[in-house]
């Protein structure tokens, strides 16, 4: 476990409560920088406020204890006011990722049953006809560009009124990839997110008032909520927010504006590092980067950190487990290749597969599992997967690992079927599904194979129909359809046999092994 347990910092009840005492420290203080805007803390901290009251106000509630709001946005002031601003109404906000297409959207407001979805104007064409048909009645339309929520919606009044928020309250409803093909909801608390903040904080110490965050990633996605939204009021900083990507506009960013964070994904890394001028580039700002959300090549980590004298700190977790459960620390040796220890009050062990005894020998792999305060409450719909993923109060990663002889954990193989391309999680049998729609083809089956950019890239094998003349790429724009981008395969092999186990079973290994072989 990491660090001193005498010298953590103080969890704070909610986050909101973290956001408030930013506002009452620093509230002349820069929080937010979107493109030319910039908002101090004393007015953040009152749009949340005010859009909280709206939000309550528009469902003619006191309080939405018990209820929850879809956000649907891309990266913009109007998102981050929107995510607190739900926690402070009290209820369970719900990120759904605004490039989904119409059947990814629809199941997710079918599951998670919203009184209020916000949604971006720029994607009014599809969520409009969504929220109609399901026939939800509260709906808000945002800018989500240069314009600004109304004024009028600021609240000047006393904090008082979320008083009512507890720790154990439920904050957030993130969806997740399903081993079923459809996504899982994850129940996460207002402790749970609070204590992993502590958490990060132990092992990766920020500079009150003084750091400056870029978001590079979308705030949809909880890497993005917890080391850039949340870290950012955590520590008092601002948060500057990026709407589209390009390498050389992140580039510029770091240098312009003083970065001193930042939490990216590994394929960015990688894309930056590409860019035509990379080199010239003054990264003397720049403290520290943080990658997750997949796996980091060793050899990209130390190109970075050789070329640009910023260390990459590397953790380890999943959005079940708060989401961080690992890190390396800022200041000791780290070991390439080393997702870190065990975060504090946080205990991570190693079983065997087939028996689920814990491996007490050094450098022999198993399956991880994880016990601590910032652990998912469950899933929401869902007893059966709860039930497999928490047991005993362990939550069983999926993952396969070991440690070295410092306790240093080591991320070897994923149990699941799970691909993480681009920093997205992936679940094959998903994307399965909808091939096997397709009237011409017989068999499926999707894997994910190593790529240096994007981690892993998604391939595609179909068998099809004897008098079929389909071809690939019209297979590909099938899936375009009612697939989000990042999930449709790379490429589409047509085969003549799909291998198969002896009892009949689709068999992914010896596919990846003719593949990469």
């Amino acid at each position: 476990m990491i660090g001193d347990p005498t010298k953590y910092p103080k969890s704070y009840k909610t986050v909101v409560h973290m956001l408030h005492d930013a506002a009452v420290k620093f509230p002349s203080s820069i929080a937010l920088v979107y493109k030319k805007r910039k908002l101090n803390y004393q007015d953040y901290f009152q749009y949340v406020m005010g859009f909280s009251k709206n939000l309550k106000s528009m469902a003619n509630l006191q309080s939405l204890k018990g209820h929850r709001v879809a956000v649907i946005c891309n990266n913009s002031m109007d998102m981050a006011i929107s995510l607190f601003a739900v926690h402070a109404a009290g209820a369970q906000v719900v990120p759904i990722n605004p490039i989904y297409t119409t059947r990814e959207i629809t199941f997710i407001l079918v599951d998670s049953d919203p009184t209020i979805v916000i949604f971006d104007q720029t994607i009014e064409e599809i969520v409009a006809p969504i929220i109609d048909r399901l026939k939800i009645r509260y709906f808000i339309k945002v800018d989500g560009e240069d314009n600004m929520l109304p004024n009028t919606w600021r609240d000047k009044e006393d904090a008082d009124i979320y008083s009512i928020l507890e720790p154990e309250d439920l904050a957030t409803l993130q969806y997740t990839g399903g081993t079923t093909g459809s996504p899982k909801g994850v129940n996460i608390t207002h402790g749970q997110l609070s204590i992993n903040i502590t958490q990060r904080e132990a092992s990766w110490p920020t500079i009150e008032g003084q750091e400056k965050i870029l978001c590079v990633m979308p705030l949809f996605h909880v890497f993005a909520t917890s080391m850039a939204l949340y870290l950012s009021a955590f520590s008092k900083g601002q948060m500057h927010i990026m709407n589209k990507y390009h390498p050389e506009l992140v580039l510029r960013a770091i240098e312009n504006n003083g970065i001193t964070l930042l939490p990216v994904g590994p394929s960015i890394f990688h894309n930056l590092m590409n860019c035509e001028i990379f080199n010239t580039i003054d990264f003397s700002t720049l403290r520290i980067a943080y990658s997750g959300s997949a796996p980091l090549p060793d050899v990209t980590l130390q190109r970075w950190e050789n070329e640009t004298g910023c260390i990459i700190l590397e953790g380890y977790g999943q959005t079940e487990a708060g989401p961080l459960v690992s890190a390396n620390v800022e200041g000791s040796e780290i070991i390439v290749g080393s997702v870190g220890k065990a975060l504090m009050d946080t205990e991570i062990e190693i079983i065997d597969v087939e028996t689920g005894e814990k491996i007490l020998d050094i450098k022999e792999k198993g399956e991880i599992r994880v016990k601590g305060p910032q652990i998912m409450s469950g899933y929401r719909n869902n007893q059966a997967e709860t039930d497999e993923a928490l047991r005993n109060g362990w939550l069983y990663t999926g993952d396969i690992g070991e440690f070295d002889e410092a306790g240093n954990l080591f991320i070897r193989d994923r149990k699941k079927d799970m691909v993480i391309t681009g920093g997205y999680n992936v679940y094959p049998r998903e994307i399965e599904e909808i091939l096997y729609r397709h009237p011409d083809i017989l068999e499926a089956a999707v894997i994910g194979i190593a790529d240096e950019y994007r981690g892993q890239v998604l391939h595609g094998f179909v068998t099809i129909t004897r008098r079929s003349e389909i071809n690939s790429a019209e297979i590909l724009n099938y899936c375009r359809v009612d697939l989000a981008e990042y999930k449709i395969p790379k490429r589409i092999f047509i085969v003549d046999q799909i291998p198969r186990t002896i009892i009949g079973k689709i068999d992914k290994k010896a596919i990846k092994e003719r593949s990469c072989g």
